[in-house]
């Protein structure tokens, strides 16, 4: 049997074995975030922050984070106070952005282009199928 589901379908295959092209589906992605595998202790989220545009100041109580930039550049802050994010960085394709439990952080877009993030919750943080097309629309389904 077959498990690679790289196509261009918008579907969450948690809980079935999938194989995929993480930096080009990221790369395709123009959802602000798009969760394509949710499983019982981990999801797998696609993201696209516009020039300028940013993932929001968050913190996530009980789920660690790994983001990576597939496309494009900017900056992340994180700390452990929402008034106090001292740690800094630049970020660009292919670097990795460990977030621990609890940490406040925020990705902001600085390059002229999309940025485009694949980031992994564990464990999952976003109900399955999520798809928020733009970030406004993900700060509505906080609520």
């Amino acid at each position: 049997m077959n498990w690679n589901h790289d196509s261009d379908e918008k579907r969450d295959y948690g809980g079935c074995p999938y194989v995929v092209d993480i930096p080009r589906h990221a790369a395709r992605n123009k959802n602000f975030r798009t969760a394509i595998w949710t499983g019982s202790y981990l999801q797998m989220t696609l993201m696209a922050l516009p020039p300028c545009g940013e993932i929001g100041v968050e913190m996530h109580e009980d789920t660690d984070q790994l983001l990576r930039v597939e496309q494009g550049g900017g900056v992340v802050k994180m700390g452990r106070c929402r008034e106090q994010m001292d740690t800094q960085y630049r970020v660009c394709r292919g670097d990795s952005i460990f977030v621990p439990a609890g940490t406040w952080h925020n990705v902001i877009n600085t390059g002229r282009i999309p940025m485009k993030l694949s980031s992994v919750y564990a464990p999952p943080n976003h109900p399955r199928g999520t798809v928020h097309r733009t970030k406004e629309e993900a700060e509505r389904a906080e609520y």
